[in-house]
């Protein structure tokens, strides 16, 4: 039996084991089985490898998408260029990363751009944040990360006002605020500015519709879940797989 899973720290919500799981028995595929593996430290990646040596292939959640990266023995021009890795293949006992997540980002957001989407703000800094900028600089689509720290180069959430939420028609949410069951936090922007020619975009999932989200919809700003994202990113990580 073929051994896939998830690697992360918590994983008490994710959809992966699911979703494959049911991928395999609704397709009829045999020989794989899929398991969480949640690592308190990604130290501890190396005894995993150890005790499962049945391991042909694993996704990485929060907080190890970069974190990962040295542990790897070659990694895709394109992960490498996003400096996050959310794919895994192992085979003869060398690992091999890649990214789906700018995959699945991209297919999900091109079909809601219309041509006043020029500029986007990112919200959050981490591996899923690295993907959408891949995305976006394919796309040539400027945009600003806002983050709590600060620096020269990007926003603190503190210094969002009009005229930068007003030029910023795309926001893409890729911090887990608003997560279930967190489902009363949201980033601090201010939506009192957003239009109905803003696009939202939350990486978050569960809930469906999450409070960053509905607050753009009280503004008719187009808006978008993660969840077409997930999918589109786990069947390109099926496809590297089964390869």
């Amino acid at each position: 039996m073929k051994q896939l899973g998830l690697i992360g720290y918590p994983l008490s919500h994710s959809f992966s084991k699911k979703y494959f799981s049911d991928k395999f028995i609704n397709e009829k595929i045999g020989g794989y089985h899929y398991e969480l593996f949640p690592l308190e430290s990604i130290q501890k990646l190396t005894d995993l490898l150890k005790d499962k040596p049945d391991l042909v292939g694993l996704n990485v959640t929060i907080p190890y998408k970069e974190e990962v990266i040295p542990f790897l023995d070659e990694v895709s021009e394109s992960a490498k260029s996003i400096g996050a890795v959310n794919t895994i293949v192992i085979e003869d006992g060398k690992l091999k990363g890649y990214n789906t997540d700018a995959y699945g980002f991209e297919i999900s957001l091109k079909q809601l751009l219309k041509p006043h989407h020029q500029h986007a703000l990112i919200l959050g800094t981490g591996g899923a944040a690295k993907a959408v900028q891949y995305v976006l600089e394919q796309l040539n689509i400027e945009y600003k990360y806002v983050s709590r720290t600060p620096t020269e180069d990007q926003f603190t959430y503190t210094e969002l006002d009009e005229i930068i939420v007003k030029k910023h028609k795309v926001i893409i949410n890729t911090t887990p605020l608003g997560m279930s069951p967190n489902i009363h936090q949201c980033p601090t922007i201010p939506y009192i500015f957003l239009t109905s020619e803003h696009l939202l975009y939350d990486l978050v999932y569960n809930p469906i519709e999450s409070l960053f989200l509905k607050s753009g919809k009280t503004k008719s700003a187009t808006i978008k879940n993660g969840l077409e994202m997930l999918h589109l990113q786990a069947e390109k990580a099926w496809s590297i797989w089964s390869n």
